[in-house]
């Protein structure tokens, strides 16, 4: 009667363990109809599918550049332009860059069923192998950043500055947009 219980429950160890995908290579128990344990049996791991995706992100950021159009999730963004300011609001209202502020000019279309919130705080900017954050204290001092929070109703779209504070002889690479910051982004070449 043990043993039976023995060989039940290790059987259902060995069913579990496989199914939990932990490991490379799996154990099975192998149990006869005497009730005996047999030694356990190894059998080969699943290969993983090949994954030929490596060369198809490349293609794209080499495809996506200023004007080009690029989805990610809920949004379509173009970026149209780009330029470097040392200084963003007015002589009385606005900050100087630790560097030089990147500003990004994006247009940003719902292309979803639902209103979809546009942030700043979702973009990311890369050069020399660096990732860079926008930074939302200083477009606080831009007019129309419309890149803080803005939320875009299905179909709408609005033009938006996304502000990254950089060293003065940075050459931007690419940008990585968002729909949020939970999303996969895309790229878009700057250079």
């Amino acid at each position: 009667m043990v043993l039976v219980l023995f060989g039940g429950c290790a059987a259902i160890v060995a069913a579990l363990g496989s199914s939990s995908g932990g490991g490379s290579r799996s154990t099975t128990v192998a149990v006869d109809d005497n009730q005996s344990e047999q030694a356990p049996t190894e059998k080969p791991a699943e290969q993983a599918p090949t994954e030929e995706p490596a060369e198809e992100p490349a293609k794209k950021a080499e495809q996506a550049r200023i004007g080009s159009k690029v989805r990610d999730g809920k949004f379509e963004f173009t970026v149209t332009k780009m330029d470097k300011q040392a200084r963003v609001g007015d002589e009385f209202l606005g900050t100087d860059a630790q560097g030089v502020f990147l500003l990004v000019h994006v247009t940003v279309e719902n292309i979803g069923n639902e209103a979809q919130a546009f942030t700043s705080a979702a973009q990311k900017l890369h050069a020399d192998g660096k990732e860079y954050e926008a930074d939302a204290g200083a477009a606080i001092y831009l007019k129309d950043s419309k890149s803080l929070y803005e939320k875009i109703n299905p179909g709408n779209s609005v033009q938006g500055v996304v502000l990254f504070d950089i060293p003065k002889d940075l050459n931007p690479e690419t940008i990585e947009l968002h729909d949020s910051i939970f999303s996969g982004g895309v790229r878009v070449s700057l250079s």
